[in-house]
């Protein structure tokens, strides 16, 4: 196996420039929001035809199998579709903090990352983006990049997007945030998020299978979904494990403590405070009960 992915370079411009076709009349993502965006500002991400850039560094603070020893070669794309109101990292994905890059400086980047010794190209965000991102993946690769490339995403993707992947990306990190319309929609203004959340994952298992290792324990190729844990029972986390279990009990699980109240979240009564101990260990408890093989916890 090679990487990027199986595809040669000539596959991979093919899929580029299939991809660019819809930057003119924007459908990348599940909002099709139809903007040229060759020439306006008013997409739905708010994203131009440039690739945007927070920062592209190693990162340590990953699953171990993504961040490993030597740290996961992270670029950190800016701007969302998504308008979740507790955005962790608002200043990057709803206020655009960046600077825009040429494909083939992000192609150069990637490079970087590979000489400093990462894992893999960890693309944080990346959909909106799909189509710069493989263009670069076809340079980088003609110059010599050979590690595993992880699309870790929102999760809330076309799979229309997603089949045009099979083949390039080697390791799907998605997120599964609601097991509720209601609660998307609300909270991070997603249509018919369950539905289009769920074929995504699906899609994302039907290319990858589950996660596999190298000698060492990092990841080469397959799929590990994150669910981020919200006050008072607002991800519906069992009924998004219940969901995944029946995909397969082999997919790794990602289970997050970590939330906070950011952003707008602070005007907020329901999502005003911290997650509780209780709460979390419930959302623990349900991971046992639906019997994935492996996962990760983190400490309260």
């Amino acid at each position: 196996m090679t990487h990027p992915g199986f595809l040669t370079n000539a596959d991979l411009g093919k899929v580029s420039e299939e991809l660019k076709k819809s930057l003119s009349h924007c459908t990348i993502c599940p909002f099709k929001c139809g903007t040229d965006r060759y020439r306006e500002e008013g997409s739905r991400c708010r994203a131009g035809h440039l690739p945007k850039v927070a920062s592209a560094t190693l990162h340590h603070g990953e699953e171990p199998p993504i961040s490993g020893t030597k740290g996961s070669g992270t670029i950190f794309f800016s701007s969302c579709g998504l308008r979740c109101l507790f955005c962790q990292n608002y200043p990057v994905s709803q206020m655009g903090n960046g600077n825009e890059m040429t494909v083939s400086q992000l192609a150069e980047a990637m490079l970087v990352l590979q000489r400093k010794k990462a894992h893999n190209i960890n693309l944080v965000t990346p959909t909106h983006y799909t189509p710069q991102i493989v263009e670069a993946l076809a340079v980088a690769k003609d110059m010599g990049l050979s590690i595993p490339i992880v699309y870790n995403s929102s999760g809330y993707e076309r799979v229309e997007t997603l089949r045009l992947l099979d083949g390039i990306v080697d390791i799907y990190l998605p997120d599964m945030k609601y097991g509720t319309d209601e609660m998307a929609l609300r909270y991070s203004g997603a249509v018919r998020y369950v539905e289009i959340n769920r074929r995504a994952v699906s899609e994302m298992y039907r290319q990858t299978g589950p996660l596999r290792f190298d000698d060492e324990g990092i990841a080469t190729r397959g799929l590990l979904v994150r669910h981020l844990v919200l006050p008072g029972g607002i991800s519906c986390t069992g009924e998004v494990l219940r969901w995944l279990s029946e995909l397969s009990r082999d997919i790794p699980v990602s289970l997050m403590n970590q939330y906070f109240p950011a952003y707008r979240a602070f005007d907020m009564k329901d999502i005003g405070r911290k997650l509780r101990y209780d709460e979390y260990d419930y959302a623990s408890r349900l991971l046992e009960k639906y019997g994935f093989s492996f996962g990760w916890t983190q400490e309260y």
